[in-house]
């Protein structure tokens, strides 16, 4: 049974660096070191962030994972819009790794070995879905993930969403569009959710220096919350992330009803991926930046939890 999460809330400054060193300051990574780790980020397009991650938030994300002296870290990538591989060089990630130290992997390119196929009762995958082993294989994951809405169809696109791009779209010798049936489907949110079941997340960081009230994932209205968030709990994150987006004003879907009635999040729970409920989330704000931002989102979980 998942237990409480603490959400972890620093103020970012323009630079991101000190709110991700200051979130990341209360959470022990020591078991990183030795480690093998994926690291999932969100490149999902080439536009600019909060569309995609901040360099400045990889970069010290990275930095803080390595200082630990990890066996190996590898950012792997599926882009949604866009060849991955372009996305990432755009977006200065296969420079930043040469300079650092991490590997990348464009997991449009790995070969039918690189992908764990997913068969299990209850999900709403009519054929199941495929992993790629870099994730399920992995010592430990960590992901760093944006706060925006998503107007395909996911409503919002945070911790759980991101990890659409750790499943293939096609495997070699597999006839089949798994996107296809993702995006169609009127199970997309439920789905959404299950594959996380199927692979741990050991730290998340979401950059909340500024997001998507509307609109997304590539695009649409900028907000300003200026701040980094960071917990182990996938749930308890996107809960966070959605309560902050209330505060703003956003989309009808994301606005309406409780949050842990959202689709996303109470299929998650349902599985017991994170939390169950609100009563489970303790906000702890780092600065004074961070503690008006903490009573925003508290009061929207104290409303509409």
């Amino acid at each position: 049974m998942v237990g409480n999460a603490e959400i972890f809330i620093a103020g970012a400054p323009p630079d991101r660096t000190s709110g991700v060193q200051r979130v990341l300051g209360e959470v022990d990574l020591s078991d990183f070191a030795g480690s093998e780790i994926a690291l999932k980020a969100n490149f999902n397009s080439a536009d600019p962030p909060p569309a995609s991650t901040h360099l400045s938030t990889l970069d010290a994300l990275c930095t803080s994972i390595l200082a630990e002296k990890p066996k190996k870290l590898t950012l792997a990538e599926r882009s949604g819009m866009g060849n991955t591989r372009n996305v990432l060089d755009e977006c200065g990630v296969i420079a930043l790794a040469k300079e650092r130290g991490f590997s990348t992997v464009v997991l449009d390119r790995i070969d039918h070995t690189g992908w764990r196929e997913i068969q299990s009762p209850g999900l709403h995958w009519s054929r199941g879905f495929f992993i790629a082993n870099v994730f399920a294989g992995a010592d430990r994951v960590v992901q760093t993930c944006c706060l925006k809405t998503h107007r395909f169809g996911g409503n919002f696109t945070m911790s759980l969403k991101n990890s659409v791009g750790i499943i293939a779209k096609r495997v070699p010798g597999v006839n089949y569009d798994f996107m296809g049936e993702l995006h169609a489907s009127p199970h997309q949110r439920l789905m959404i959710a299950e594959i996380n079941k199927f692979y741990r997340t050991d730290l998340v960081v979401m950059d909340a220096t500024d997001g998507f009230s509307t609109g997304g994932p590539d695009k649409g209205k900028l907000i300003h919350p200026g701040v980094m968030i960071a917990s182990t709990d996938r749930v308890a994150i996107d809960a966070v992330g959605v309560a902050l987006l209330r505060s703003y004003g956003t989309m009808r879907d994301v606005m309406g009803g409780r949050i842990f009635e959202q689709e996303q999040i109470a299929r998650a729970a349902e599985l017991g991926i994170g939390v169950a409920s609100v009563a489970a989330i303790r906000l702890v704000p780092l600065d004074t930046s961070a503690e008006l931002v903490a009573e925003k989102i508290q009061r929207q979980l104290d409303t509409n939890g």
